[in-house]
């Protein structure tokens, strides 16, 4: 049942989750391609990329601020205006370097200073948006109703992963191909998506419903914000193992923050440099679709296995899964097929595994984070989870660069032993019932 408003809960849920996956996968995907294509080195393109993750380590310092400055709803539209203006912004400072600057990649990231400015503030902006959209939600719905519609704001967000990642990089290619202009092409792209984000603030500002009074007197003051948030700090860095759960926080996704760097620029860069010589527009369908819905299932399949043998004992199948299929990119690399087929089941199944082995690191998450104050202390090693894919990025394209993609990919497998290393040592921790679904 909706808290004192008869909106359905159908009117908003499904935006809301949409707009929030939008400028995330802008921010740290869709940037990846664009900068790729326009010519920028692997090396440039990763550092700046990934320090744009900064945003989403540091949230919860700035968090428990949203509960004491008006209420979640006007959060949401501030920040999805802001949104808006932003993604404008960036259509309007796309730089336009010459075909034979882009061909030769030396495009300078200088050239994109006021864009990456734009990107930073869209980052901290999506950060925020995800505060005020993750506690509107709380507060809109009551606990029945929050479970309802736990995997439809799932469903959403992923479906705003395909826009980001699949549609909107399709679009960007078909349109490279059709005006032969690569800087035009991701100007109009990015118009798009700056209508359809104004669209969907604009049906917020009407849809969502007004479940909070400004009550001013009963919230916590500034300080008592900064008090609580020291207690949680230290509460947080006293916890039983907290160095082991730190390691395991920052090296199990390694191999991923390496990859996920590099995987665009593999696929369309020449074959003579050891890529696969993509379209951008077959990139668009073959991870930024295919890989999203292999993703996808991996992850539905995975909880349910969890559900099922509890964490403990689900914890090494799901080390190995998203692990082992990384072996797919050292297979592409040697051979470079023009198969679509073949490259687009090599993807799906990288992503399976992936989605199927994220599902462990999530659920370890939660439950390091258990007991008091684990909203708080789930903030936090959310944290800690985007520092361990923006720390391995920053360095990835230089790696790169120095090895060849060949060798790149060997070394990323041989760091996958650092994610069964890390899974070694948290396994003993881990209770046996941990996750299990009691019938």
């Amino acid at each position: 049942m909706l808290k004192d408003n008869k909106l359905s809960p159908w009117l908003w849920i499904p935006t809301l989750y949409f707009a929030e996956g939008i400028p995330y996968f802008l921010v740290n995907n869709v940037s990846v391609m664009m900068l790729t294509r326009m010519g920028v080195s692997n090396g440039l393109m990763a550092l700046h990329t990934s320090l744009l993750y900064l945003p989403w380590v540091i949230k919860p310092l700035w968090g428990p601020f949203v509960d004491i400055v008006r209420t979640k709803r006007w959060w949401i539209i501030l920040t999805q205006i802001a949104l808006s203006a932003c993604f404008v912004g960036l259509t309007l400072s796309i730089p336009h370097p010459s075909a034979e600057t882009i061909a030769a990649a030396e495009t300078g990231i200088g050239v994109f200073s006021v864009m990456l400015c734009i990107f930073w503030l869209t980052a901290f902006l999506s950060a925020t948006h995800d505060i005020a959209a993750d506690g509107f939600y709380m507060l809109a719905l009551d606990e029945g109703d929050q479970s309802l519609f736990v995997g439809i704001r799932s469903t959403f967000y992923r479906l705003s992963m395909i826009f980001g990642q699949g549609v909107l990089i399709t679009l960007a290619g078909y349109l490279e191909k059709s005006t032969g202009n690569i800087p035009f092409a991701w100007q109009m792209t990015l118009l798009g998506a700056s209508v359809l984000f104004a669209v969907i603030t604009l049906w917020h500002t009407f849809a969502l419903p007004r479940v909070e009074k400004n009550n001013y007197e009963k919230k916590k003051t500034a300080g008592e914000i900064l008090r609580d948030f020291g207690e949680t700090f230290v509460s947080f860095f006293s916890k039983k193992g907290i160095g082991l759960a730190l390691v395991f926080m920052l090296l199990y996704r390694l191999p991923e923050a390496l990859l996920i760097k590099i995987i665009n620029p593999f696929f369309v860069d020449q074959k003579t440099n050891g890529g696969l010589l993509l379209q951008t527009e077959q990139v668009g369908i073959i991870y930024g679709t295919v890989g999203v819905i292999a993703l996808t299932i991996g992850g539905i399949l995975g909880g349910l296995f969890v559900a099922r043998y509890g964490l403990k004992h689900s914890l090494w199948w799901m080390a190995l899964a998203i692990t082992l299929p990384d072996a797919v990119y050292v297979w592409l690399s040697y051979s470079q097929p023009d198969n679509i087929l073949w490259i687009s089941t090599a993807i799906a199944l990288e992503q399976f595994g992936y989605g199927f082995g994220f599902t462990a690191y999530m659920l370890y998450l939660i439950w390091f984070a258990d007991g008091e104050r684990k909203t708080s202390h789930y903030a936090l090693c959310t944290g800690f989870m985007a520092m361990g894919m923006m720390l391995p990025g920053m360095f990835a394209g230089y790696l790169q660069e120095s090895v060849g993609y060949n060798n790149f990919f060997i070394i990323v497998m041989a760091l996958c032993l650092v994610t069964l290393a890390v899974t070694f040592l948290v396994h003993r921790q881990i209770p046996d019932d941990f996750g299990r679904k009691v019938n």
